[in-house]
């Protein structure tokens, strides 16, 4: 019996230069290429990708770095109205207080940053979560769910963010945010339920069940990367809904200026009279400029990365363990 096993033994050990069972070295190099790795060369392989990750870069660089580089905006700064790249003390101009707009612009981003990551996370989490849920549990589990997300979309969304504001008063970002998108998972959480009802009758998630496969091991393998792709183009359409939400209610005067904000400069050049002069138009166009970029940022990016949640595509991106050389198209 010991011959036996001292046989086996070595067997197993030539078996693993055949290939069979890997060492942990190469296990953990082949999950890093398959979690990491893989993503980025799928998702940098489209154009898309690459300039809307190169935008949304540019905007958290301004919001870390560049509000560290950037005094603050105040009054004075400059000449009053100087028009943008005469004064490089001031490059994108001044408003009618001297303040610079390259300042308003790069301090307003950092609240901004956080409205938008609190919202549309917030939003995103509680309808995947309210969706997937009541889709593939079904029963009295589906009603209540439904009944609440029903209830939830009746409400007329800006009377409740303006009530809710006016009630809270809230200072916080952060806050503010998620208060944009109080009710917007509503429609989400319904079509994702939509979607999850007529996942959870294929072949390969009943063979799950039947394999006796706990729920949520179903639901994170089976369901969710069918439905991921319709997720993330709603959390960029999140992300658009609380970058405008916010910039309108500042705009209107109904948030609190505690901090800098591309509607609170929109209403700055609005009241002063730049929309009615093309000599003034920059003071208009500079944060309109800021909205779009980021907006336009957030859409390329979750165009171009769709195709994460193909697995056929991934498969063709991935590399052996073995393979140490660059992925070729």
């Amino acid at each position: 019996m010991a011959e036996k096993t001292s046989s086996f033994s070595q067997s197993d050990e030539s078996s693993t230069a055949a290939g069979q069972p890997a060492s942990k070295g190469e296990i953990y190099r082949e999950w890093i290429d398959i979690a990491i790795l893989t993503p980025i060369r799928v998702a940098w392989d489209d154009w898309r990708t690459q300039v809307g990750s190169i935008l949304i870069m540019f905007y958290i660089l301004m919001g870390t770095v560049g509000v560290m580089l950037v005094d603050p905006p105040t009054q004075g700064q400059g000449t009053r109205l100087t028009p943008p790249f005469q004064d490089w003390s001031v490059p994108l101009g001044t408003n009618s207080l001297g303040g610079s707009l390259l300042s308003g612009v790069v301090h307003a981003t950092p609240p901004m940053l956080q409205m938008i990551a609190a919202g549309a996370v917030f939003s995103t989490i509680v309808a995947t979560l309210v969706g997937t849920v009541a889709g593939y549990k079904g029963g009295a589990v589906d009603r209540a769910l439904t009944t609440l997300t029903d209830i939830a979309m009746t409400i007329p969304g800006l009377p409740l963010i303006i009530l809710l504001v006016a009630l809270f008063d809230p200072k916080s970002p952060a806050v503010i945010g998620i208060l944009l998108t109080v009710n917007a998972w509503a429609g989400l959480a319904r079509s994702i339920r939509s979607q999850v009802l007529s996942l959870r009758d294929h072949s390969y998630v009943e063979a799950s069940r039947i394999m006796g496969a706990p729920t949520g091991r179903i639901l994170r393998d089976d369901i969710l990367p069918n439905i991921m792709p319709y997720v993330l183009i709603n959390f960029v359409n999140s992300a658009r809904g609380v970058i405008f939400g916010s910039v309108g209610l500042y705009y209107l005067g109904l948030l609190g200026g505690s901090h800098a904000n591309w509607g609170i400069m929109l209403n700055r050049a609005f009241n002063d009279g730049a929309i009615y002069s093309l000599q003034y138009i920059y003071w208009l166009l500079i944060p309109m400029g800021a909205i779009v970029g980021i907006s336009f940022g957030f859409v390329l990016f979750a165009q171009g990365t769709e195709k994460l949640f193909n697995p056929r595509i991934r498969a063709r991106h991935a590399e052996t363990v073995e393979d140490d050389a660059p992925y070729q198209e």
